[in-house]
């Protein structure tokens, strides 16, 4: 445990500089003493670790030191590859640069790592898109991802919800990879971060200059934060509905996961034929429509009452379609 306590105390300052003991003891997740103990045991094993007095003191190594010892399990080297994704890299133009460091890091790696590794890629494939989607279109995603790499503006031509394109001088803060789509996350003349799907992008074209990213700013954060509001947002009105027995994963498959958890969690109690009544977040009552078609005569909507009389018309039209069809 402590063997790979020091490693990981010799990688951080290897990757990062010079780092207080405060620092150390918070990625490592021990104590500050801890750590004076750790760093007098890598000196006392000639690594060459300097302590700075003063405010902007810390731990560092000689300057130029390197270590050859990556540290890596067998596991730790699978979940790389594991962890690969060809395809976007080929999209952003870095097939062939993915595909160079994963021969690099196989010939790094020593021999039993490296079996691990190539049996990990040899029997996991991750396919990014959904079963019943393909991947986004998206011509401008090479200029978009230079332009977040060099931290340059990008005018583009985007293709909103609605008759209009609009133009924008945006600042890429980031891209992000979603069910096989692509965003955007930029900031427009100074304002507050806002998301834009790559594929809506019909021109763009990287300016010169450059634009400093607001501190602090994580991308990660921000998309949780913005996922989590957009599926609030989509939420928009309620169905109270009857489901019959059984068909929870049925339900979950047409209405989705954050739905249908609300709907399952708040169910009343089963009727004498195993019906239960639930109260189902949806979009909008058309919307909706042609969702619950979807479960037959396994559901019956009771409110509201547009979305009852909507589903009541719609079976009437198909008895009408069918019934002069088998006629």
């Amino acid at each position: 445990m402590r063997a790979s306590r020091l490693l990981s105390l010799l990688l951080l300052l290897q990757t990062r500089g010079r780092m207080t003991a405060t620092e150390l003891a918070r990625e490592l997740e021990v104590s500050v003493r801890t750590v004076y103990r750790d760093v007098e045991a890598l000196s006392s094993a000639g690594v060459p670790v300097y302590s700075d007095r003063g405010p902007a003191g810390g731990y560092r190594l000689l300057d130029g030191y390197r270590t050859r010892l990556n540290g890596l399990t067998a596991e730790e080297a699978s979940s790389l590859f594991l962890a690969a994704l060809p395809g976007p890299a080929t999209q952003l133009g870095l097939g062939e640069v993915a595909a160079n460091a994963e021969l690099k890091l196989l010939a790094a790696l020593p021999p039993e790592p490296r079996s691990h590794a190539t049996r990990m890629r040899e029997r996991f494939h991750l396919d990014v898109p959904g079963w019943y989607r393909g991947a986004d279109e998206a011509p401008f995603l090479t200029e978009v991802s230079e332009a977040v790499w060099d931290q340059r503006p990008l005018r583009m031509t985007y293709r909103r919800w609605g008759p209009r394109d609009v133009e924008r001088v945006a600042e890429p803060y980031g891209l992000v990879l979603k069910g096989g789509s692509w965003y955007m996350v930029a900031a427009v003349g100074g304002g507050e971060p806002r998301t834009y799907r790559v594929s809506r992008i019909v021109s763009a074209e990287v300016l010169g200059g450059r634009f400093e990213r607001p501190a602090g700013f994580d991308l990660a954060a921000y998309w949780e934060r913005y996922a989590a509001d957009f599926r609030r947002r989509m939420y928009t009105a309620e169905a109270v509905v009857r489901v019959a027995p059984g068909v929870e994963g049925l339900l979950r498959y047409t209405v989705g996961d954050d739905a249908a958890d609300i709907a399952l969690a708040g169910a009343g109690e089963p009727d004498e034929r195993g019906w239960a009544v639930v109260r189902l977040p949806i979009e909008s009552v058309r919307h909706a429509r042609w969702l619950l078609l979807r479960l037959g005569t396994d559901i019956e909507v009771l409110e509201p009452p547009e979305l009852r009389a909507l589903m009541a018309e719609t079976a009437a039209a198909l008895v009408t379609l069918y019934g002069e069809a088998g006629g």
